[in-house]
């Protein structure tokens, strides 16, 4: 008994349901495709349009979509014309074999007009509207004279109507195929197509009028689906406009449904409105739409019908799957779906062109490495080379025609080759003199020494000249990598922000309106871009403030309070008149502010200044300082200060790193002209998060650093600019604090003053001296100071930059929003 209790007890089989599900998904993918295959790419879509347009009527007797429906399909898709027409004839054998035979003779007449004018006719899509209103014209009245023997004024009216209603559906039908019968569509829908695509839906569903399933009118159930779908995938705007275009077309086709048009407007604009509820809300809108307008109806028969057919369009609508709703939420401007196509389109483009970028990048970077590799070699390998050259081309104008050379070079080689080489070594290290005691070493083993010498001496300058020239092009293969490692790293850096994906926000954007409309700020739009620390980028949208400055002094400390850091307005826009709207920048505000002091005097007085200075705000949070001196004075040395700072400013600016700029500028100053016209160089780059700076001095004089009491001397050795193509660049580091102030000076400040051994000592003393710190004041105070000594006289270009540095503290003091810490 145990026993057969434990076998029912046993598991029979297991249930893999995640297997059952993805069976049942490439079953229904397998279908979908099958199904488009069949409607969309054989073409038997035509033949089911066609069906019902052949037999869709409007105002119980006029025909108007047969004729327009074949002439678009004929000038769209010509391989499918004949499964249209098979159809149409077939729908209008429904109503009657007149009715066939009228849609075939017209199509006939159609095509027979078309065949005739089509070697005149240059554009067919523009003439073919007014084809399809002559031949409805001429075949209406054909019709009329062969069936009555005459035409009625009420007939004449009726034709033109129809004629008018042929043309019109021709702009149509030419719109809408193209949408219905494309799978690979991709665009967006405009507002003109999805009214040309409801009116094609409504008119082919005339052709179901009279049509019933168990006494539920098949127009009601498709028409209100037909709602169900658009109010779900568009919302309230584009599915009452469904609902009162299709109400219209059915109220044409049949007068009686003219309450209808109320009903499917009605439960459009419901639908819509509870879209946030899915598919249950939208359903909901339809019951309730049906429930207000149905009670106008007849009675409650008609009332417990209208429901039921509206419950069976909901039937339909849950069973539609979510892949066939979200395809054509794809193409419907304002959709969920839609926006994400469109962020995958940009995030695509955004791809590509960081791809692109990057390999522009690796392109520059490869270029680096191969001129690098090129330096790269054995120095050895190449000295040894260039002596065998040198000493070949001595031995050819000496030993050649000498009785003892195979004395020489077959039986003592190498005596005789470390002879001559450490000749050569010896003229190149001694400006061509020999020690005597190698001289007299060689004078007994070389029967020609003198002549040897004097050619030695003569090929020598050769030989220096091409070892100069060779460390020249080294110099320049060096910095020319350099450039394009910078270059390259700029790029690279530049794709690596491209592919920054905007972080979505929208909790902390609703939180932080709700916070500042709590407060009594009215906001219409807040749109965060990154909330970074240090780094944040805030856009509001607020009403006219006539000018109150509420961004400064309410809105950016409220900000500086709910992201603990401090926030300023970065941009302002106002409206220019008062009920617009200001559009606001916020950005992080930098840890550290600089202000700037700035003092210069010409040679003599003049006007034009051989020196030259900048102050520069660069990206990513940097602040330089540079100056410049030109050799000698005038304009020809302000031209080469300025032209020297022009290039630093516009490759710094680029995102080029600081020492590779100040090496790119050099090789520029000396490549461009053989003139002796150099410049120094004066940079400080300060970081404005840290206050850390590097200090970059080529030829220029010392700074100073005044802290309190303590002033602290920053200089370093390096030649001016322009004299030698490529050198190494000297970076001195410091670490600035608040209060500290930056003193940098030209050498006609610095060596200014008269009867002064220790510039140095001087320089500091007086900066010691200095009572205020305010730096326009100081340096108006170092250069009078610098021209009294010198008796008021100005013997050389000077200039002075005095930097400040600071805490940035706002202006307005952060407000408290304990509100927002708490939601948050």
């Amino acid at each position: 008994m145990q026993k057969v209790e434990r076998n029912m007890m046993e598991p029979i089989g297991e249930v893999h349901l995640e297997e059952s599900r993805f069976r049942l998904a490439k079953g229904m993918s397998k279908l979908q495709s099958k199904i488009e295959t069949l409607f969309l790419k054989k073409g038997y879509i035509f033949l089911i349009i066609g069906f019902l347009l052949g037999r869709a009527l409007i105002l119980a007797q006029l025909t108007p979509f047969s004729l327009p429906f074949f002439a678009a399909v004929y000038l769209i898709r010509k391989d499918r014309a004949p499964i249209a027409l098979f159809g149409l004839v077939a729908g209008a054998a429904t109503l009657s074999f007149t009715d066939a035979v009228f849609t075939f003779g017209s199509v006939f007449l159609f095509l027979l007009l078309y065949k005739l004018t089509k070697k005149w006719i240059k554009n067919n899509l523009k003439v073919l509207p007014f084809y399809i209103f002559f031949t409805i014209l001429i075949a209406k009245m054909l019709k009329a004279l062969i069936l009555s023997g005459n035409i009625t004024m009420y007939e004449g009216m009726m034709t033109g109507v129809e004629a008018g209603l042929g043309l019109v559906l021709t702009f149509i039908f030419l719109q809408s195929i193209p949408l219905m019968t494309s799978s690979l569509r991709k665009q967006s829908l405009k507002t003109e197509e999805i009214v040309c695509l409801i009116i094609m839906l409504a008119s082919v569903m005339t052709g179901t009028i009279g049509w019933t399933i168990y006494d539920l009118s098949v127009e009601h159930v498709m028409s209100r689906y037909l709602i169900l779908i658009f109010s779900f995938v568009a919302g309230a705007t584009v599915g009452s406009t469904v609902g009162v275009v299709t109400g219209l077309i059915f109220s044409l086709a049949n007068v009686s449904s003219f309450y209808h048009m109320s009903l499917l407007a009605f439960s459009g604009l419901l639908g819509g409105l509870l879209k946030e509820g899915k598919k249950p809300g939208v359903a909901l809108g339809l019951f309730i739409a049906t429930l207000l307008i149905g009670m106008y109806g007849e009675g409650g028969g008609a009332l417990s019908q209208t429901l039921t057919e509206s419950a069976a369009a909901v039937l339909l609508f849950f069973l539609t799957p979510q892949s066939l709703t979200s395809r054509i939420a794809k193409h419907i401007p304002g959709t969920a779906e839609y926006s994400a196509e469109q962020q995958q389109y940009m995030r695509k483009m955004r791809d590509v062109t960081a791809q692109r970028v990057v390999q522009f990048s690796n392109v520059f970077e490869a270029l680096s490495k191969s001129f690098s590799t090129l330096q790269v070699q054995d120095e050895t390998v190449e000295t040894d080379r260039d002596m065998d050259y040198f000493l070949s081309n001595v031995t050819e104008k000496t030993c050649q025609t000498c009785f003892k050379k195979d004395h020489c070079w077959t039986r003592n080689f190498n005596t005789t080759y470390d002879y001559m080489s450490e000749i050569m070594q010896e003229m190149d290290h001694n400006s061509g003199a020999v020690p005597q005691k190698l001289s007299r070493d060689w004078d007994k083993h070389c029967t020609r020494s003198k002549k040897v010498l004097e050619i030695m001496q003569q090929q020598l300058t050769y030989y220096q000249a091409n070892r100069k020239l060779k460390k020249q092009v080294q110099e320049s293969r060096r910095l020319v990598a350099d450039q394009l490692l910078g270059v390259s790293e700029v790029m690279g850096d530049f794709a690596k922000e491209i592919q920054r994906e905007r972080e979505n926000h929208s909790k902390q954007e609703e939180l932080i309106l709700e916070s500042l409309q709590d407060f009594g700020i009215h906001i219409e739009h807040v749109e965060i871009y990154s909330l970074e620390q240090g780094n944040v980028d805030i856009d509001m949208t607020i009403p006219y403030c006539q000018g109150h400055g509420e961004c400064e002094k309410l809105i950016a400390p409220m900000l500086s309070d709910i992201l603990k850091e401090n926030i300023v307005v970065n941009s302002e826009e106002c409206s220019t008149f008062p009920n617009g709207f200001c559009h606001v920048t916020f950005r992080s505000a930098k840890a550290f502010v600089v202000s700037t002091g700035v003092a210069h005097a010409a040679k003599d007085g003049d006007l034009v200044s051989g020196d030259s200075y900048s102050t520069i705000e660069l990206s990513g949070g940097k602040f330089a300082i540079a100056i410049s001196d030109g050799m000698g004075n005038g304009e020809r040395a302000h031209s080469e200060s300025r032209d020297t700072l022009l290039l630093l400013q516009q490759i710094l600016q680029s995102g080029i790193e600081e020492k590779v700029a100040i090496k790119s500028v050099n090789s520029i100053l000396s490549l461009r002209t053989t003139d002796e016209i150099f410049s120094t160089l004066d940079l400080a780059m300060i970081d404005l998060q840290n206050a850390s700076t590097r200090f970059l001095k080529i030829g220029s004089t010392p700074s100073f650093i005044k802290r309190g009491s303590k002033v602290m001397k920053v200089q370093a050795s390096n030649l001016p600019m322009g004299i030698l193509q490529e050198f190494e660049v000297d970076v001195v580091g410091e670490q600035l604090k608040a209060g500290d102030l930056l003193i940098m000076m030209s050498d006609g400040v610095f060596e200014g003053p008269k009867h002064v051994e220790n510039y140095d000592l001087w320089m500091k003393r007086k900066i010691n001296e200095l009572q205020t710190e305010d730096p326009q004041a100081i340096a108006d105070l170092i250069m009078e100071e610098v021209i009294r000594s010198r008796g008021g006289s100005i013997e050389d270009d000077m200039t002075v930059v005095v930097a400040k540095i600071d805490h940035n503290i706002p202006k307005w003091a952060s407000i408290p929003m304990g509100n927002y810490q708490k939601r948050a």
